[in-house]
C-alpha cells in the first residue's frame, strides 16, 4: 500500500484528517504529508489534498469508536508537537489505532506511536512551564505577552490564563508561530499575528519592570547561587521573552546578574 507520493494539505487539523481520508479511500499510504508551512522540496509526485469538513469529520467521529475516548484528544495534541513528520506518524498511528483498537493507547514498542506520545508529553511539560514563565505588560490598560515556544501551545495555555483572569483583556504573542491568542472577557480567539510587535511600554510600565528587576536581582541568596541548577529548571530559550532577564529599550543595559539570571525562578 506504500507508494512514493507526496500529500500536500492546508495545515489545518481538518486537512490533515482528509489527508487519512483519501488514504484510506485510495489504499494507499504517502511517503510524506506536508504543510505550506514545510519548507521542503521534493522530487516525487505529489496530490493535492483538499479540506472537506464533511470527511474529516467523518474520521474524527470514528476516532472515540474505534481507538477508545482517550484517543480524539491524543490525536489533537499531537497535532500541536513540533514533533518532525508528526503528519505521517498520526497517519501511521491512525491505521495501526483501526486494526488494534484502544489498545493501541499502550503500544509504545510502535515506533509512530512511541514518537507521538514523547512529543505529546513534551508539549504538556512545555505548556505547563509558560504557565510559570510567562510574563504579562500592561499596554494602556490591557495586558500582553510573548512566547516563543517549540510547539504550538497557544490553544492549551491560553485557557488556563481566561480562568486566571477572567475579567482582563489580554493577547498571548507567539513569535515562533506567527499566531497570537486574544481574549476580552469570556471571548477567546486564537488569530493569524504575522509581523505584529508591541508596542514600547509607557513610563508606569517601564517603571513596573524596573522594579521588577530589582526585586529580581536582590532577592538571591548569594551563598547558594547554583547556575546549574537554575538552568534545570528554568532553560535558557525562555529568558528571552522574561521581563526579569531582559533590558528595556528605555532602560540602562541590565546589570550583569540580570542578565546572566542570578536570582529567584519565580512564576508569573
Amino acid at each position: 500500500m506504500a507508494r512514493d507520493l507526496i500529500y500536500r494539505y492546508d495545515g489545518s487539523f481538518e486537512g490533515l484528517l482528509c489527508c487519512v481520508f483519501e488514504s484510506y479511500a485510495r489504499r494507499e499510504i504517502p511517503s510524506g504529508i506536508l504543510s505550506p508551512a514545510a519548507d521542503q522540496t521534493t522530487l516525487l509526485p505529489e496530490r493535492e489534498i483538499e479540506t472537506d469538513p464533511e470527511k474529516a469529520a467523518r474520521v474524527l467521529r470514528s476516532v472515540p469508536r474505534r481507538l477508545g475516548p482517550r484517543a480524539a484528544g491524543f490525536l489533537r495534541r499531537a497535532y500541536l508537537t513540533c514533533l518532525a513528520e508528526k503528519e505521517k506518524r498520526i497517519l501511521l498511528f491512525l491505521r495501526l489505532g483501526y486494526r488494534k483498537g484502544p489498545a493501541v493507547m499502550e503500544m509504545l514498542a510502535d515506533p509512530a506511536v512511541n514518537a507521538l506520545w514523547k512529543a505529546v508529553n513534551f508539549l504538556e511539560r512545555e505548556t505547563h512551564l509558560l504557565e510559570g514563565f510567562l510574563r504579562f505588560s500592561d499596554f494602556g490598560g490591557a495586558l500582553a505577552a510573548e512566547i516563543e515556544p517549540k510547539n504550538f501551545v497557544l490553544p492549551l495555555l491560553a485557557p488556563h490564563f481566561c480562568a486566571r483572569l477572567p475579567e482582563e483583556k489580554f493577547l498571548i504573542l507567539d513569535r515562533t508561530h506567527g499566531m497570537a491568542a486574544v481574549y476580552r472577557p469570556r471571548e477567546l480567539s486564537v488569530i493569524p499575528a504575522d509581523g505584529l510587535g508591541l508596542p514600547d511600554p509607557d513610563e508606569r510600565e517601564f517603571r513596573a519592570r524596573e522594579l521588577w528587576r530589582l526585586y529580581y536581582r536582590t532577592a538571591e541568596v548569594r551563598g547558594r547561587h547554583n547556575p546549574v541548577c537554575r538552568q534545570s529548571h528554568l532553560p535558557k530559550r525562555y529568558w528571552r521573552c522574561m521581563t526579569e532577564f531582559c533590558a528595556d529599550l528605555r532602560a540602562e543595559p541590565a546589570p550583569p546578574g540580570i542578565r546572566s539570571g542570578v536570582g529567584l525562578i519565580g512564576g508569573s
